[in-house]
């Protein structure tokens, strides 16, 4: 070992800037370099993080249906519809590889609706874990028209740069959530009202990205300006969930099927129950109803919706999943050596209780917090909690 020059290059110690020392030898920037270098591309080319380059290497729909039921439960039918989407957009980009194709297969984007907690998000999620492409979710809300404080439409596809690193084919092949879509409705079906900054004008930029078009991307997202460089996605192969609570949806599904009743009549007291099959009548008539515009529709062709979370579904979901509620409050005792129980009849309280508020699947959490507060405060004073009761 000659401390005067590099192990790997043979590099003498005045003919590089800095020679650095390991347990057997040296090395010098230019090494180091190289082998960041191969590392990198290494990284790039492994299976785990490359896409399907292949029919065959590609995940089935129902094989993808059963990954997303070890995450989330219930929903069949919204997870059978995106399963099949997402392997036919996936084969569509292996079909467009084909340079002696006669037909050309046009991508079909997804609405999901469904009320605060019953899954949107997690679906999403999880269909991007189990497929190796980039993923990042934008919130719809924070779009306004240009010219206005906000972000601007594109800034949506700047998340999904820095989420592949700023490899722009990598990122071409993503999947992009845009949460909250129904917050850009049209308020109103007389424009001169008022000026819809964050509805009907980010309806209208939307549409060229779903469509499948080259866009200037700002680097760093937020608002373009004239002396900024942009960097170019093309939109075509990239696939668009939107998700959206529609609160009020079952009113206009049910004006459309005459089902409306009208008084205290027996009809009314039992719409609750009705409520799932009201919601699986949904067509692009009802959301255009709402206040999206025919052409954001058209651009949308799979339209599914999630099922009302029952108190059973709920029971099930603080228990089962791999990353359910109890498991994670579970390992988080067991890290101070607690062992944690719940009972069934504490974990139906605890449902109970969020169904009280209204909050979903989310606000599980939230009231499981709450009822392990003190025990938490104490936890060094505990070795087994059992949690019987919430009341």
């Amino acid at each position: 070992m000659n401390p005067n020059q590099c192990s790997f290059c043979g590099r003498k110690k005045n003919e590089v800037q800095i020679l650095i020392s390991g347990q057997n030898g040296f090395i010098c920037e230019n090494c180091i370099e190289q082998a960041h270098a191969i590392v990198k591309d290494s990284a790039t080319q492994s299976p785990e993080t490359t896409m399907a380059s292949s029919l065959s290497e590609l995940k089935k729909p129902r094989e993808i249906k059963s990954f997303l039921d070890e995450y989330v439960i219930g929903q069949d039918q919204a997870k059978k519809q995106l399963s099949i989407a997402v392997y036919n957009h996936y084969k569509r980009i292996l079909h467009a590889k084909d340079e002696n194709r006669e037909v050309e297969i046009e991508k079909s984007n997804i609405i999901m609706i469904g009320e605060t907690g019953t899954g949107k998000t997690l679906l999403a999620k999880t269909i991007a874990k189990q497929l190796n492409v980039p993923f990042c979710i934008v919130d719809a809300t924070i779009l306004t028209e240009a010219g206005y404080v906000g972000e601007d439409v594109e800034s949506i596809l700047s998340r999904l740069l820095m989420v592949a690193d700023y490899d722009v084919e990598k990122a071409e092949k993503g999947i992009v959530f845009i949460d909250e879509i129904d917050k850009i409705a049209r308020k109103s079906d007389n424009p001169s009202i008022t000026r819809d900054v964050s509805g009907e004008g980010v309806q209208q930029g939307l549409l060229k990205l779903l469509e499948g078009s080259i866009v200037n991307v700002p680097p760093q997202g937020g608002r373009k300006h004239p002396d900024q460089k942009y960097i170019q996605v093309n939109t075509q192969n990239i696939l668009f969930i939107a998700g959206g609570a529609f609160d009020g949806m079952t009113e206009i599904i049910e004006r459309r099927l005459n089902k409306q009743a009208i008084g205290f009549s027996k009809d009314k007291l039992e719409k609750t129950e009705d409520e799932d099959y009201i919601l699986s009548q949904i067509n692009a008539i009802d959301l255009k109803s709402f206040g999206l515009i025919p052409e954001l529709l058209g651009r949308f062709p799979i339209i599914t919706y999630l099922e009302k979370l029952t108190k059973e579904v709920l029971v099930r979901i603080m228990k089962e999943p791999k990353n359910s509620i109890v498991n994670q409050f579970t390992e988080l005792f067991k890290m101070d050596d607690v062992k944690l129980e719940f009972t069934d009849k504490a974990i139906a309280e605890i449902v109970e209780d969020t169904m009280s508020k209204g909050l979903g699947a989310r606000g599980l959490r939230g009231t499981t917090e709450k009822v392990l507060e003190d025990y938490m405060f104490n936890i060094e004073n505990n070795q087994e909690v059992k949690i019987d009761s919430i009341l």
